[in-house]
């Protein structure tokens, strides 16, 4: 502190005390830090609430006569209890009325999808839903203080019983900190509520009034560091249009087709136009370019716009007035042990109200049956009257629990003549015997609180939740590669004798199409290579011999190469990967000593090996200066090998002679039914070893089929799909469906014979309700029926034979009918021969169903099976004449005969 000597105006010294501002700032901060933490941005645990929220709530109960209520009303209610802005009320009061949890609304509210706002407040009304005037208030328990005046009182928290904070979500920010608690399902909350009371682990997920697509894998229990990742809906309404229903939560139709727009301007996704079709329900349609895929464009959505969002939850509550940072978990289990409390007072409350009940009931009857008030006719004075009643009552004094007092003898000298008069003793009893009742109840719920908490929260259930099911669906998403699905927006160009490459290079030789997000990898003649990002123009240097996308980890692609090494003056030949390295580093294609050249390269994206013509120089001592390399004969190794010795001679060049076929052969798809995706990565069921003609086949539950590529990009709706595997042509496809208007069951069996690349044929009965319930390619599928016979309680079962029950027909036949009443249940069986291929087996790759592909019919195969057996059983024989050693068929005779491993489940749909 400095102290100055001041004059006043009046001529007197004053000593003053002078704060440095320094000073003054670092306590008002620290006071108003706290006081927007405590007061206006992080919600309390006890109710859920923040201090507005809660004088709203607070206001509109003591409004509420049943009737609906202005907003503005209700604002200027408000307004008694904190001087809070008129404004920040009003888009408080409709927050709440938005969550359509604890406010009835009427009229325009807004719009969360849309971003629309709500109409002015003197044109809106509302009033408390009754699941708020059952759970929220409660003025016995209810703590309360003065309000900013002190001419009104305000709870301090609501005595809320029920987990409000984590149903309706909130997020506030405050000084250097902030809360965002995300909105969780009714229902679920309640039952996890109960599962809590049951000592149980519980995991709540949150429910987003937006619905969608979310993935919580990385949620983390709401804790700070955790992330949620929120998708839109996209389905494919044909070849050409997307539509999106449902958008991620904490966005907006506008925003989201906006995002839309400007992706499509930078060129990460190519669209023709965007159309918000949103009414009752989101609608939006994307119209896409010309030769653009859909599968591609809907990762790209949600790469490089709003249809995919991320958000980070932070989970801290106000508890005994300090922020505290908790599991949404934790905080379940904080709110459900408030309820069990709040219910324990409020009985105990009940039950202090019964016995008062009685015990006054009780001094009634006395009071009258025994003529007590005619002992105070003579009495001349107030006190001898008093006095007078109490002597009558003395007798009786021992049977109730607490002293009587004089107000309960005031409370006799009130009851009026006529109810004297008309006293019942038999009505007093059965009064008496209700409250008895009662209050034994509530001594058994007071005893068994627990018990007494799971009910209540069930009969809140039963009221109130009908209507809230879960609208968001956990879902897996898969990690979309930005590089992969990005739009080929640009053109790649090269110069290779100055070393230059870029998309401005406009002048210069074209390579390909990429886009702007590529990596480009460029090698030369002196045998350096490089990866950059891609760029206007940048250099890599002189004498380009091959540019081109370089895609990371990408085994298929197999580099070629001969180079002449500068210190031996060897020609040595390679094949090699590059699978990954530091962008704007230079490797060496050879050992990297001086004066090493590349005589011959290739690029070969799907491990193509050709055949080479080297010529010698004609002054080499070489005998051969002319002769042909197959490259298949070397093995592909990593970027650094050094490769094999070609030539020890002079080489004068080498062409092309023969273009090489794949020695990498086919890919090993699998499918990861949780995401709907196809993959390399041994995720999922493997569905066979691929070559560049085959394809897949998808059987929908609508009853439809479609065949597809096997690109990695393609989506699936696992939602709707029954079966997925590799098509094999002359596989037979059995199938049992319901026809939808005579609700009937029919089984065919029959062919592929459409062979249009993604185009749904539905092969089953069009009618509305019809559906595909068993489908199988299996080449000899039987399936069990589990039906009532009319009359009888018990189940009967019969095996189906699929190929004695029908012959193969067209794919659009109607099929036999299965003569069953009311059949429960459809279910294949187990067939002994499997119908999964082994991964790394025989030359057969055709698929699961193609074990016997070359035959015409199942006997025909039978017997081919049966000669296999014995001719293995007198191979068997002759060995272990030899050895003493276990045979096994399957790993010591090669007879492309080997059984291929099953999954168990032989591919077959399940109803």
């Amino acid at each position: 502190m400095e102290e100055e000597n001041l004059n006043s105006h009046e001529g007197e010294d004053q000593i003053h005390d002078v704060v440095a501002v320094s000073g003054m700032y670092e306590s008002w901060f620290l006071d108003y830090a706290s006081y927007v933490i405590l007061e206006r941005a992080v919600p309390a645990i006890e109710d859920g609430f923040k201090p507005v929220q809660r004088r709203i709530l607070h206001a509109m109960k003591e409004m509420d006569d049943g009737r609906f209520n202005k907003v503005a009303n209700i604002i200027g209610s408000t307004m008694q209890y904190h001087p809070h802005g008129d404004a920040s009320i009003g888009d408080a009061i409709v927050n709440i009325g938005q969550k359509d949890l604890l406010i009835e609304t009427q009229g325009n509210w807004g719009d969360i999808r849309t971003g629309d706002r709500a109409a002015a407040p003197r044109y809106i009304e509302a009033r408390l839903s009754k699941f708020a005037l059952e759970v929220v208030f409660n003025p016995q328990t209810t703590n309360w203080q003065l309000s900013y005046d002190g001419r009104k009182r305000e709870p301090v928290t609501l005595p809320v019983k029920f987990p409000l904070l984590l149903a309706q979500g909130v997020e506030g920010i405050a000084v250097g900190l902030s809360t965002k608690l995300l909105p969780h399902n009714f229902r679920e909350l309640i039952e996890a509520s109960i599962a809590v009371l049951k000592g149980k682990k519980t995991n709540i997920l949150p429910d987003f009034p937006t619905g969608g697509l979310a993935d919580f894998s990385d949620y983390n229990e709401g804790k700070r560091g955790g992330r949620v990742r929120v998708r839109a809906k996209i389905e494919e309404l044909d070849k050409k249009t997307l539509v999106i229903k449902d958008i991620p939560f904490g966005t907006t139709t506008t925003n989201l087709m906006d995002s839309i727009v400007k992706a499509n301007d930078k060129g990460k996704i190519k669209v023709k136009k965007v159309v918000d079709n949103t009414a009752k329900d989101v609608e939006i349609e994307v119209h896409l370019a010309p030769g653009v895929s859909p599968d591609i464009t809907i990762d790209a959505l949600y790469a490089f716009t709003d249809c995919e969002v991320s958000i980070s939850p932070n989970a801290c509550v106000i508890v005994d007035d300090k922020p505290v940072f908790m599991s949404v978990n934790d905080i379940l289990k904080v709110c459900t042990n408030q309820t069990v409390n709040l219910l324990k007072r409020e009985l105990e409350i009940r039950r202090a109200e019964l016995m008062e009940k009685m015990l006054f009931s009780s001094l009634e009857k006395i009071f009258i049956e025994n003529r007590i008030y005619r002992d105070i006719e003579e009495c001349e004075t107030w006190e001898a009257v008093l006095d007078t009643i109490d002597k009558g009552l003395d007798p009786f004094k021992d049977q109730f629990y607490r002293e009587i007092v004089q107000d309960d003898i005031l409370k006799l000298t009130e009851i009026k003549i006529k109810r004297i008069s008309k006293f019942d003793s038999f009505k007093a009893d059965e009064l008496m015997k209700k409250l008895q009742e009662e209050l034994a109840e509530v001594n058994y719920n007071l005893e068994n609180l627990v018990e007494y908490a799971i009910k209540y929260y069930q009969s809140l259930l039963d009221k109130y939740g009908k209507g809230r099911e879960r609208l968001t669906e956990i879902a897996q998403f898969d990690t979309i590669a930005a590089t992969v699905v990005a739009a080929n927006n640009q053109k790649l160009y090269v110069n290779r004798e100055d070393g230059f490459i870029g998309y401005g290079l406009k002048k210069d030789e074209y390579i390909c199409e990429c886009s702007d997000l590529d990596d480009i990898i460029a090698f030369r003649r002196d045998g350096k290579f490089s990866v950059v990002k891609i760029q206007d123009k940048v250099f890599v240097g002189k004498d380009i011999l091959y540019a081109g996308v370089f895609k990371k980890n990408d085994e298929r692609m197999v580099y070629n190469a001969v180079y002449v090494d500068g210190k031996s003056g060897r020609s040595m030949i390679k094949r090699f990967q590059v699978l990954g390295v530091t962008r704007d580093k230079e490797y060496d294609v050879s050992k990297g000593e001086k004066g090493s050249r590349v005589l011959y390269f290739s690029a070969n994206p799907n491990g193509e090996a050709e055949i080479i013509n080297i010529s010698l120089t004609s002054g080499s001592k070489a005998k051969k200066k002319v002769f042909d390399f197959d490259f298949s004969e070397i093995e592909i190794k990593g970027r650094g090998s050094q490769g094999n010795i070609l030539t020890k001679y002079p080489v004068r060049k080498i062409v092309l002679k023969e273009a090489g076929r794949s020695t990498l052969g086919g890919l090993d798809i699998w499918y990861d039914a949780t995401i709907g995706r196809l993959n390399t990565d041994d995720r999922g069921e493997y569905l066979g070893n691929f070559l560049a003609d085959d394809k897949i086949i998808v059987f929908y539950q609508d009853g439809s089929y479609e065949l597809t590529s096997f690109e990695l990009t393609n989506r699936y709706d696992y939602h709707q799909i029954l079966t997925l595997q590799k098509f094999n042509p002359k596989a037979v496809i059995s199938a049992v469906y319901l026809d939808g208007k005579s609700k009937v069951h029919f089984g065919k069996r029959f062919l592929i014979e459409t062979s249009t690349v993604e185009k749904k044929f539905v092969f089953i009965s069009e009618e509305k309700g019809s559906r595909l319930l068993l489908v199988s390619s299996h080449p000899s599928p039987s399936f069990e029926v589990s039906y009532k016979k009319k009359g009888s309680k018990e189940v009967d079962k019969e095996v189906i034979v699929f190929e004695e029950f029908i012959d193969i027909k067209g794919w659009k036949a109607v099929g036999n009918k299965l003569s069953f009443p009311d059949i429960k249940k459809l279910e294949w069986l187990a067939n002994e021969d499997p119908e999964a291929e082994e991964k790394d087996g025989n030359d057969d790759d055709s698929g699961p169903d193609t074990k016997e592909a070359g035959d015409d019919t199942a006997s025909k195969a039978t017997d081919d099976k049966q000669e296999i057996a014995e001719t293995v059983k007198k191979l068997k024989e002759e060995f272990s004449k030899e050895t003493d050693e276990n045979f096994d068929v399957g790993s010591s005779i090669d007879l492309d005969i080997k059984k291929p491993k099953s999954n168990g489940e032989d591919q077959l749909g399940l109803f």
